[in-house]
């Protein structure tokens, strides 16, 4: 018999470079429900030419903050998506406060709330050689130092004032991210209640 896990609505949240996206991967196969990365959300929205990628295409082709509106319909369009009824796991939403809002709106809106909120602490300078690395390996220009700790400072600013909402609310589950990837997996699910 398997166990059901009683935590699949879920926020992953750390600094650039954490691994979130290894993490979401693994978590959201684990537990049998959809990864839903922004990232991913506009790119098939550009790619598809849906009314809201070329939207967003326009902000982003002038190096612009795609508005939280714009984001919030594409989130949106996805969360009423089938595959996402017995849960989901968003990596890179919400980013502001004004997203949280919105999020909280939507899950209200279709009777749901979130379960958890799951947050890989991890250390600033460690994180930056860890991207300055893989933009070496990768060949990724926009992984230079400098970067990376503007992209860092930028987290800090409108993304780590996001935790203290959801700590308000019980669901911050504070993981070690600094640890081995195998280790943080085994960690967040063992968090969520997952036995395995």
């Amino acid at each position: 018999m398997t166990q059901t896990p009683t935590a699949t609505r879920l926020l992953i949240i750390g600094a650039p470079g954490a691994g979130k996206g290894t993490q979401a991967a693994r978590i959201a196969e684990a537990l049998n429900i959809p990864a839903i990365s922004t990232g991913d959300i506009f790119r098939a929205n550009v790619s598809q030419e849906t009314e809201l990628g070329v939207l967003a295409k326009s902000y982003m082709d002038k190096g612009e903050y795609v508005p939280d509106e714009v984001t919030n319909s594409m989130v949106k369009d996805r969360l009423a998506q089938d595959d996402t009824a017995t849960g989901f796991l968003l990596d890179g939403y919400p980013r502001t406060a004004d997203q949280v809002t919105a999020l909280d709106g939507m899950l209200k809106d279709s009777g749901r709330e979130l379960d958890a909120v799951i947050l890989l602490e991890v250390d600033t300078d460690a994180v930056v050689d860890r991207l300055v690395q893989r933009g070496k390996e990768q060949g990724r220009s926009d992984d230079n130092e400098e970067t990376i700790r503007r992209r860092i400072d930028v987290y800090g600013e409108q993304t780590a004032p996001l935790i203290s909402v959801y700590d308000e609310r019980g669901l911050v589950r504070r993981i070690d991210g600094m640890q081995q990837i195998d280790e943080v997996s085994a960690d967040i699910l063992r968090t969520l209640g997952v036995n395995r």
